[in-house]
């Protein structure tokens, strides 16, 4: 008796070293050529002068090499190790071994990022406000009812239409706005990535656009209603009234006292507030600057293909930019029963941005000059300044306004990028995920925005210097962080992704938001004071929940799980980006030729092979 209890207390044991003893790596993948880095972390001390990479067919070790040791206090660890085996690009399956730990399997090639891009699109289409074709049903097809305005106050207006911000319905222009310019920054760069799988109305089907086209529009045309006239904008649609627990869009409750109708809050650059709690707005150039932004950048999308659309965003931008300046200051989002809003409360990156597309748009040079004098009062974004802010307080997360003076030639603007990294570096050369962020809310969204930075300043500039901290960031998103999770909903190719997001969707249809990018770890000590959070169930990272910031996939946790609209659109750039990385890097190495649809029309150049396809076979051909 005594034998047997005593094995199976070692078996428990050794369980419980295994379940705190694991390395962690991208799910997805890795590109051949590229930073390839996973990270081993131990409750306890552990010394490993080696580490194998094997193959997971055979078995067989391809290659071994030296960890480096990190912090591991920061995590609630005892031992932490980066474990670099970036000198292997042959494709293939692989798992790394240290001591007794081994990783999961993953993959080496050219194609672990294929229809990433596109995938993402799916949480879009879920979040469609007015006809969604998720639920196939309408919803908010009476929005709204304008209030805050000096004359129309009590008036209707046409705003159905857009996205619904993230698990609740309130629909906010700063962050919708900034969502529309994500999806066309990412296809101007690279409209070549994207698929035709649905149609207008995100039904499976074609319509001979692009997918992300789709979204672009519909988000454009939210906007004309959202901006009907010059000096007439609005800036949200509903409020905290929302929050009155799960149902679906289509089964809306939430009562504004209007009958079916929601408030559309009109823009006034003064605190706003229906009852108590007011925000504390200082001027319109925040959101004015969005909507200049957005519609110059629609204006240049569409001008060869749909000219009258383009002339008109180009008018519409013009308008805003004017509006923009006609009261300068932040514009933040109203709140009702509560005394949360979004604290934004920068502009000069939105008037730096506005003026940036306004120049790329029509190359007018008192667009540049406006566009320096902003980037030059703001040179680094707070939030990576201050390593910290309220919510939303420093927004957008990334400043794309020095990308486009970058692209024009400014180079001082590339070295603001690079101050900004260099705190950020300096802050996580220690750490074993190299990620100094900050972990407050959404810290999956200001992730995704010093990842964008740090990919616009490589390709800009050429300087690798940040090159690893980039890639980690990469991997932090496909699992190579302390829980082992990647952070989007349901992404194929991913053994452990979110599942039980918070979200009406789980609850009531039992199934996740596929594509959401969920919220992210949140500081312990911002967990520990936040209320209305009751897990579901057990919590399966309770191993590592100890540090210095936590982590659930429960439908419970609005903190760190529920997905948002505006995150999952600033995925669109660098995954559209990684995509396009793997297949340039398969075409150099295999050296083929592909027409300008991207089909192969000569193999490898350097042999002297004819290679013979038949793509379809008439019924009356016979072999001879």
């Amino acid at each position: 008796m005594r034998t047997f209890l005593f094995q199976l207390v070692l078996i428990f044991s050794i369980f419980q070293c295994q379940a705190q003893q694991v390395i962690r790596v991208n799910q997805l993948g890795y590109l051949p050529n590229s930073v390839k880095v996973a990270v081993f972390l131990s409750d306890r001390q552990a010394d490993h002068s080696t580490f194998q990479l094997c193959d997971s067919h055979n078995n067989k070790v391809i290659f071994e090499g030296q960890p480096k040791v990190k912090e591991a206090s920061n995590w609630g660890m005892e031992s932490a190790f980066r474990l670099d085996f970036s000198n292997i690009e042959t494709p293939g399956e692989y798992y790394i071994q240290a001591g007794d730990v081994r990783s999961p399997a993953f993959r080496i090639g050219y194609n672990v990022y294929e229809g990433t891009a596109d995938f993402i699109l799916n949480y879009l289409r879920q979040q469609r406000c007015g006809y969604n074709p998720y639920l196939k049903d309408s919803c908010h097809t009476h929005d709204g009812v304008i209030v805050d305005h000096p004359t129309r106050s009590g008036q209707k207006i046409d705003v159905t239409g857009g996205w619904h911000d993230a698990s609740d319905y309130l629909q906010y222009s700063t962050t919708s706005v900034n969502t529309v310019f994500q999806l066309m920054f990412a296809y101007q760069n690279f409209p070549e990535v994207y698929s035709d799988r649905f149609d207008e109305n995100g039904i499976s089907g074609t319509n001979r656009l692009p997918d992300i086209l789709d979204e672009i529009n519909r988000g454009l045309e939210w906007m004309l209603k959202m901006n009907p006239a010059p000096g007439e904008m609005y800036n949200q649609i509903a409020d905290d009234r929302d929050h009155i627990g799960f149902r679906l869009p289509n089964k809306d409750e939430a009562d504004y006292g209007f009958g079916k109708y929601r408030p559309v809050y009109f823009v006034t650059g003064n605190p706003q507030g229906l009852a108590q709690h007011k925000n504390e707005s200082t001027g319109v150039s925040s959101i004015a600057g969005k909507f200049a932004s957005a519609f110059a950048l629609g204006a240049g999308i569409f001008k060869e293909s749909d000219p009258h659309r383009a002339t008109l965003f180009q008018q519409k931008a013009l308008e805003a930019w004017t509006f923009a300046l006609s009261d300068i200051g932040f514009c933040q989002t109203a709140c009702n029963v509560s005394p949360y809003f979004y604290e934004e409360r920068n502009f000069a990156d939105d008037l730096e941005l506005a003026a940036a597309s306004l120049y790329e748009l029509t190359g007018e040079r008192d667009f540049l000059s406006e566009a320096k004098k902003w980037g030059k009062e703001e040179l680094v974004s707070p939030w990576i300044r201050d390593n910290g802010a309220r919510h939303y307080e420093s927004y957008p997360f990334i400043n794309l306004g020095h990308y486009y003076l970058i692209h024009n030639h400014e180079q001082d603007f590339a070295d603001f990028y690079r101050q900004g990294l260099d705190s950020l570096y300096s802050r996580g050369k220690d750490d074993p995920f190299l990620n100094s962020l900050p972990f407050i809310w959404c810290s999956n969204n200001l992730l995704v925005a010093a990842l964008t930075q740090a990919h616009l300043y490589r390709v800009t500039t050429g300087d690798l210097r940040y090159e690893e901290m980039e890639a980690a960031l990469r991997d932090w998103l496909f699992g190579c962080n302390p829980w082992g999770t990647a952070m989007i909903c349901g992404l194929p190719g991913v053994n452990d992704s979110p599942l039980a997001p918070h979200s009406s969707y789980t609850v009531l249809l039992k199934e996740p938001t596929y594509g959401g990018l969920v919220d992210g770890p949140v500081y312990n000590t911002i967990y520990q004071s936040l209320i209305g959070i009751s897990l579901s169930g057990e919590d399966e990272y309770a191993a590592f929940n100890k540090g210095k910031a936590v982590y659930h996939d429960d439908v419970g946790d609005y903190s760190t799980n529920e997905p948002t609209l505006d995150g999952t659109a600033s995925l669109s750039y660098i995954l559209a980006a990684l995509q396009t990385e793997g297949r340039k890097q398969a075409t150099t190495q295999n050296n083929f030729k592909k027409d300008d649809q991207g089909a192969i029309i000569r193999m490898n150049q350097d042999e002297k092979t004819i290679y013979l396809t038949f793509t379809a076979l008439r019924k009356s051909w016979k072999s001879r």
